[in-house]
């Protein structure tokens, strides 16, 4: 029958190592978990052994030896979210029907098509079976895994509810991604309103317009001021084409910088809050997401303080995260929630007296759960407004852009025609 090493944890937070004989993981588990002890790190003796052994018998690199790796284009990189969701939801499927972790590790690894995230899974299978826990293997690929998928599957592993915490990350991924999906989608229509707008505009600029040009050249009539002011347009994009070019990447780049300052973060954060229409949806799209990141990690055991600082750093809003850091540290002081999240003036007052309501009843977790459901709703529903708006106001632009170049160009042909009847006689005229 072979072994188990285990390193797991008392009552009192003490350390405490054995060895089990027993058939199988699940059953080692089972036995620490009888004992009245949370397993922290549970592995075979003897595969732990022969990893030790392997790395001590690996030769060392040579000095002056070159370790040369090549990296194949489409082959790495960052997994997507999408992705990573899948797996985690198959990953609790699977955890929970009954089979053990690695087991599950490795069938999803034969499956997997993205080949980064399949290398990713290998490794934390080698690393499980190496005597890691699965926490400790997810910090090894930060990139990949946050700090909230790791504290909270370490929450998990501590409280022996594995397969609860995993699906309890599936759903918060899959939520995201939905209200992300439909943020996408609302923009769709706008986004390629304009770039129809802009291949027109550029399109009338550079073949109409200077055919207009060559005939009002012939013309003896006083050209009127918005069609100078078309025409000057005209030959600038024509002549300059590489020069509005330049000036458009360049202030694009000083902007992206301008918001890699901490000041301009601030400032952008701020003013994305403030500006009419898509200031109330993204408010509303990071309360929801402050809400259920912090309701996820304390029903899946996180302590308050850890789980305030990894939501103060996945807020995704500067402003938010700064409310987020004033309640850490007034927790920190053993005051409650509620008084700095009323102070902040971010936070509506319905979110604040629900939070105070959660903290008096002891029932904090499902009251946070319940904040972002309402907040999901009303982002789905202000969405589907905004989108329903959009629609006319980027019809009526298109039409006002083209129609303002039209109009430019027949305002000198009716000047001119007006002044031909004006000049020319009539019945009443000589004999």
């Amino acid at each position: 029958m072979p072994k188990y090493n285990y390193v797991a944890l008392d009552a009192r937070g003490n350390e405490t190592k054995g060895t089990l004989d027993v058939a199988t993981q699940n059953e080692a588990i089972g036995r620490v978990k009888e004992m009245g002890l949370f397993p922290t790190k549970i592995a075979e003796a003897e595969k732990a052994q022969e990893r030790q052994a392997g790395k001590k018998a690996r030769p060392g690199k040579k000095r002056g030896s070159l370790d040369i790796q090549i990296k194949i284009p489409g082959l790495g990189g960052r997994v997507k979210q999408k992705t990573l969701t899948a797996f985690t939801r198959q990953l609790a499927t699977l955890v929970d029907a009954g089979l053990p972790l690695l087991r599950g590790l490795r069938v999803l690894e034969k499956q997997e098509r993205n080949s980064t995230l399949k290398s990713i899974i290998g490794e934390l299978a080698l690393a499980i079976e190496g005597g890691s826990t699965f926490s400790e293997a997810l910090a090894q690929h930060p990139k990949t895994f946050n700090r909230l998928f790791v504290n909270m599957v370490k929450a998990g592993e501590l409280g022996g509810v594995l397969e609860v915490v995993l699906k309890r990350l599936a759903e918060f991924s899959e939520k995201a991604q939905k209200i992300k999906g439909k943020i996408k989608a609302a923009l769709f229509y706008p986004i390629a309103v304009l770039i129809v707008a802009s291949g027109i505009l550029i399109l009338l600029m550079t073949f109409v317009v200077p055919r207009f040009k060559e005939v009002f050249a012939g013309m003896d009539v006083k050209m009127p001021g918005f069609t100078l002011i078309v025409l000057a347009i005209s030959d600038a994009i024509r002549h300059h084409i590489l020069e509005v070019m330049a000036g458009a990447a360049v202030a694009w780049v000083l902007f992206l910088l301008f918001l890699k300052t901490r000041f301009g973060r601030l400032v952008w954060d701020k003013f994305k809050l403030k500006v009419p229409a898509i200031g109330p949806v993204v408010s509303k799209i990071a309360i929801s997401r402050f809400t259920r990141t912090l309701g996820t990690l304390v029903s899946s055991g996180v302590p308050i303080l850890q789980a305030l600082t990894i939501v103060k750093e996945t807020a995704g809003n500067v402003i938010i995260s700064n409310a987020v850091a004033k309640v850490h540290e007034s927790v920190k002081e053993g005051e409650t929630i509620t008084a700095p999240l009323e102070s902040s003036a971010v936070f509506p007052p319905m979110v604040v007296s629900m939070v105070d309501v959660g903290e008096q009843t002891g029932a904090l977790p499902e009251m946070l759960l319940r904040i972002a459901d309402n907040y999901e709703e009303e982002v789905d529903n202000s969405v589907a407004a905004m989108t329903s708006l959009l629609e006319p106001i980027m019809i009526v632009f298109l039409a006002v852009v083209v129609g303002s170049i039209v109009i430019a160009m027949f305002l000198p042909l009716i000047a001119m025609i007006t002044q031909m009847s004006g000049g020319g006689g009539g019945p009443g005229g000589e004999d």
